[in-house]
């Protein structure tokens, strides 16, 4: 069955046309059939029993063969009319006219048996000779109590329909195909602004339309409200109408957002830094400090730290989504992972470290310092959502057309409730074994691949964990 409306309408045209012409065909058949049997009526008729009558004089023997029909009257007969005189229920003389002047026929046993139960009701019935073929008969009563049958074969009748068979087959053929050709073609140009409208929806699928300023493609041209089309290209352009103002808004908030989110973290780091130092100088004051106020001062100390470096993260997840372009240096992605995994260790002294890095050194275009930020925070990450003695391993592999670093642990796994949103901003981990940290290290992760070209992704089962970051191959 075919699948697309195209071809569904052009097989329906065809179907549709080739019942109907076989509607025409047998309705011609049936016509000419009725036509030429009515003329073969009008034959017989007109021929009368004057030739069966003639053979009462022909060997009469009733039941026996005939063997000569010297005495049939073939005058003014046509060709291939068939006569037969019954006698007391027997054939006792058969013949037929040929154009070579011979009338003999041989009749079979079961030809007499047929010949004999025509009903003598002056009516034609066909019959089916076995050495004449089908004929058409007529049956009426002789002057000496016999009974006289005069025939037209049906030869005549059978070739017109099958010659008209062919000819309606070869014409009817033909005009199916030349019809299917030119439907196709019709059909074609007749959903042309169908396909129209379905381009313009296909190119609206591939927009990215889950964040960012979005261009929608030119409007469906087809409106015409008159035509099916027509009313749904409208519909679609009435569509496309209202998503882009609803995109144009959401756009407009999220700038107003990051904006705010910029501004805001860009005005923080002063006073940040400022508490932070006066917390320093507190603690540096020579003179006795009350106990209570010493672990005050180094919550302040500690509380702003974590604070400055929140703000650091947000305002460069600010930029990031700012579009800002980062630098383009060729960069040694190994020694960058020893430096990682060196400072992780440092950190972390009760976890095991491994690495899996290739011979050669693997070098990337991009940002040193954005790049380092990716290895380190996968380790912070491995580190703080993991219990002592989980073995992390770091994994570099480059192809000509991918670079791929992947952090891999033996921890418990990422809960099932956080592996959809595990790269969205400010998403924590219920068991934390720090409690510290505002969520926002995986998401950096993401935000600095994407700026690279790259991607991010995550799995996860009880006992491996993998953080697998994707980068363009060097150019």
């Amino acid at each position: 069955m075919p699948r697309t409306l195209r071809a569904r309408l052009t097989c329906g045209l065809v179907v549709l046309l080739a019942l109907s012409c076989a509607a025409v065909g047998i309705a011609a058949v049936v016509a000419l059939r009725s036509f030429l049997t009515e003329r073969v009526d009008q034959q017989i008729a007109a021929a009368g029993s004057r030739f069966p009558a003639s053979l009462e004089h022909s060997a009469g023997v009733p039941g026996e063969p005939d063997k000569d029909n010297q005495y049939a009257d073939t005058r003014r007969q046509a060709p291939g009319t068939f006569g037969a005189r019954l006698l007391h229920g027997g054939v006792t003389a058969a013949a037929v006219v040929r154009s070579r002047g011979d009338t003999d026929v041989a009749l079979t046993a079961h030809d007499r048996a047929t010949l004999a139960a025509v009903p003598v009701d002056g009516r034609c019935h066909v019959l089916d000779l076995s050495s004449l073929g089908d004929y058409r008969v007529v049956a009426t009563p002789g002057d000496d109590g016999d009974v006289l049958i005069t025939g037209m074969s049906m030869r005549g009748v059978h070739e017109a329909e099958e010659r008209l068979v062919e000819v309606e087959a070869a014409v009817f053929g033909g005009a199916l195909i030349v019809a299917g050709a030119a439907g196709a073609v019709w059909v074609r140009l007749s959903l042309r602004p169908l396909r129209r409208v379905a381009a313009t929806a296909t190119s609206v699928t591939s927009l990215p339309l889950d964040s960012g300023e979005v261009t929608l493609p030119d409007r469906v041209p087809d409106t015409d409200p008159r035509t099916e089309v027509g009313q749904v290209g409208a519909a679609l352009n009435r569509m496309l109408g209202h998503v882009e103002n609803a995109l144009s808004k959401r756009h407009a908030s999220e700038e107003r957002l990051r904006r705010f989110a910029a501004d805001a973290s860009h005005e923080l780091r002063t006073p940040v830094a400022a508490i932070r130092g006066h917390a320093e100088l507190a603690m540096r004051h020579p003179g006795p400090v009350p106990p209570g106020v010493g672990r005050a001062l180094e919550r302040i100390s500690a509380e702003s730290v974590r604070m400055g470096g929140m703000v650091d993260d947000l305002l460069l997840l600010a930029r990031l989504d700012a579009g800002r372009p980062l630098a383009r240096d060729s960069v040694d992605l190994t020694r960058l992972v020893l430096d990682a995994v060196d400072d992780a260790r440092a950190a972390g002294p009760d976890h095991r470290w491994a690495l899996d890095l290739p011979e050669e050194p693997v070098t990337v275009m991009g940002d040193a310092a954005r790049l380092h930020q990716i290895a380190a925070n996968l380790l912070s990450n491995a580190r703080t959502h993991t219990p002592a003695g989980t073995k992390v391993t770091v994994r570099l592999r480059q192809t000509p057309h991918a670079t791929t670093l992947a952090v891999t642990d033996d921890g418990p796994g990422i809960p099932e409730g956080l592996r959809e949103s595990v790269f969205d901003r400010f998403t924590r981990a219920p068991h934390s074994r720090t409690g510290h940290g505002a969520g926002l290290g995986l998401s950096i992760v993401t935000a600095v691949a994407a700026a690279h070209s790259g991607s991010a992704t995550a799995t996860s089962t009880p006992g491996e964990t993998t953080f697998t970051v994707t980068l363009p191959g060097r150019d």
